[in-house]
């Protein structure tokens, strides 16, 4: 499974940079607006910048709800790095500039996908990443990981090599269960990934180790 950062901010992408085991960062106009970043200059700047820091995929997300709107602002995109992703929302248009895309062999996520249909849908038009958003379900009181079961079923079903990257992932355990379910990738705060580092069983075996070896000392 790889792991995305889904944020705007430098020093959490450095962090999880650090940490040895960050594949993408994935954003979007309200993460960069949360950061201070607006206007089209200083956001293409922040995107080249999280490209220096990172090795993987970087979506950036376009504005437009038109095709041609979306093709324009897709194109600036990519051509900014080999790395950028080009995040497209899960609507009519966003589905032909998904095909236009990936017939140029430019990557693409389709983002806000909230039904096995759509999720069809975009792999079909060769989307590389469908992003469903599991935990804006949950707060709507659907289950979002039945929705990542359905999406891996019908995409092994047809062998089709869109990757699902699980996003609106709000805790650790989100992580896990989208692991067993065979995501394969998750988008997530940098707190819920460190999440998957803590036990309280490693915290005592460890306390109990560094008190045995200052007895010996």
């Amino acid at each position: 499974m790889k792991f995305f950062i889904d944020t705007a901010n430098l020093e959490q992408i450095k962090e999880a940079q650090a940490l040895g085991i960050l594949d993408g960062v994935t954003t979007n106009p309200s993460l960069m607006a949360k950061e201070g970043i607006t206007g089209v200059h200083n956001i293409i700047k922040h995107y080249k910048t999280i490209c220096d820091l990172v090795i993987g995929d970087v979506s950036a997300e376009v504005i437009a709800t038109d095709f041609e709107g979306m093709v324009k602002q897709g194109e600036e995109l990519a051509a900014l790095n080999p790395q950028i992703v080009v995040k497209l929302p899960m609507l009519k248009e966003g589905i032909k500039a998904c095909k236009y895309f990936s017939d140029k062999g430019i990557k693409t996520n389709m983002t806000l996908v909230f039904s096995a249909g759509q999720a069809l849908l975009a792999a079909k038009a060769g989307a590389t990443y469908v992003s469903p958003f599991i935990g804006r379900l949950d707060d709507i009181s659907t289950d979002g990981l039945h929705l990542i079961a359905e999406i891996r079923q019908i995409y092994d079903n047809y062998n089709f090599q869109t990757e699902i990257l699980a996003a609106s992932v709000r805790h650790t355990m989100h992580i896990i269960d989208c692991a067993k379910l065979g995501a394969d990738v998750i988008t997530g705060p940098l707190k819920a990934i460190e999440g998957l580092l803590s036990h309280p069983l490693t915290d005592i075996g460890l306390a109990k180790f560094l008190a045995d070896f200052k007895k010996g000392n």
